[in-house]
């Protein structure tokens, strides 16, 4: 009897959130400011495409979803994610994974989530965890989905919708933690010195973006990589460990690198508006991230070093384990497993990304692009 104890702890605590919930897919009374919205990106966004590859990058079990309406979906969180957020305040509703649209012209016309967990810019990236649509690969499921728009719409009528809607992006982590810093696996750290790698990455991330662009859609949202180092997997891999609160400074110096180069092609790409005829906003979530950390206690948070979720050291060596039992103060907690923040966590970074200055969303806020 004793061992079904936390088993039958963890249904009744997923019985009672999911009953309390209020099931409200989209915003309601949210204006409509962008047609649709398409995301690219790794598991910080992925809500089911590796639910149905052969990977060991999946979170269709509890506890994730524990605080989403319905359960468990492929989401690497105990709730909501960042796109799932941003949704609610364009007005749309949550987007269905690109495997489930497959020959179903109705279930795109609002958006598709092609974001795949343990994709990487360059192809090889999280290859030791198995399939998973990398990030040219998510293009070219685009350019599926695009095809497929082609039945219900007239060629300038599809033109006028993808011109009109958001394009999101959101990758660059695997890179780095599921390649570059994994030398046992990887060749790259000895190939690459960090400033080579940072300029391998926008160079293919520069053909990845135009190619995008290329298939018709104008608004881009790309996001920065976060700060890597704070991640209760990072900082669980150092031995001594960082003083509480503080993170591994040597990893957080290469994103930083991938990051700097990244303003930059947001720049240069703007640049071109008057070739290109489109607009690319660069989400700062480094910095957003850095600064919520610094000053947690003020946004609620009273942990920022571990998982809620999670085994070993900072519950930061193994993510979330089926049907393990999470904390039960979600909401204080930066972290819902060792890679991923938790929904309260997401809510804050969507909000921003919103309608935040040009600290936060740089040139311009999605609100502000909306109106463009």
């Amino acid at each position: 009897m004793e061992t079904g104890k936390p088993l039958l702890r963890l249904l009744l605590l997923y019985t009672i959130t999911v009953s309390v919930l209020v099931i409200s897919p989209t915003c309601a009374g949210a204006p409509l400011q962008y047609s649709t919205m398409f995301v690219f990106g790794d598991s910080l966004v992925d809500d089911g495409n590796n639910n149905y590859l052969s990977s060991l990058a999946k979170a269709n079990y509890l506890p994730y979803g524990v605080d989403f309406f319905g359960g468990p979906s492929g989401r690497f969180c105990n709730g909501k994610t960042i796109i799932d957020f941003l949704g609610e305040l364009l007005g749309l509703p949550y987007l269905p994974p690109y495997v489930n649209t497959i020959g179903n012209d109705r279930s795109i016309l609002r958006g598709v989530n092609f974001a795949s967990a343990a994709a990487g810019i360059l192809d090889v990236s999280g290859s030791q965890l198995g399939d998973r649509f990398t990030l040219n690969q998510q293009i070219a499921n685009f350019e599926n989905t695009v095809n497929q728009l082609k039945n219900p719409m007239e060629e300038k009528e599809l033109r006028e919708f993808l011109a009109k809607s958001l394009v999101v992006m959101n990758i660059g982590s695997n890179d780095y933690l599921n390649n570059y810093l994994l030398p046992s696996i990887y060749p790259t750290s000895s190939i690459y010195n960090p400033r080579e790698f940072a300029d391998l990455l926008i160079r293919n991330y520069t053909a990845q973006i135009l190619m995008l662009h290329g298939l018709g859609v104008r608004k881009f949202l790309i996001g920065a990589v976060g700060p890597l180092g704070c991640m209760p997997n990072q900082i669980a891999r150092v031995d001594p460990p960082p003083p509480p609160g503080k993170c591994v400074t040597d990893v957080n110096e290469l994103v930083s690198l991938f990051n700097t180069r990244l303003v930059s092609l947001v720049d240069q790409l703007n640049s071109r508006i008057s070739i290109l005829g489109a607009v690319f906003v660069y989400g700062n979530t480094f910095d957003l991230f850095t600064s919520i950390l610094n000053r947690a206690e003020s946004y609620g948070f009273k942990v920022v070093d571990r998982g809620c979720c999670g085994i070993g050291r900072n519950r930061g060596q193994i993510t979330c384990l089926p049907l393990a039992f999470p904390c039960l103060n979600r909401d204080e907690y930066v972290f819902w497993d060792a890679f991923h923040p938790t929904q309260a966590f997401n809510k804050i970074i969507a909000q921003r990304v919103y309608s935040g200055p040009t600290s936060d969303c740089y040139p311009m806020n999605l609100h502000q692009m909306a109106q463009l």
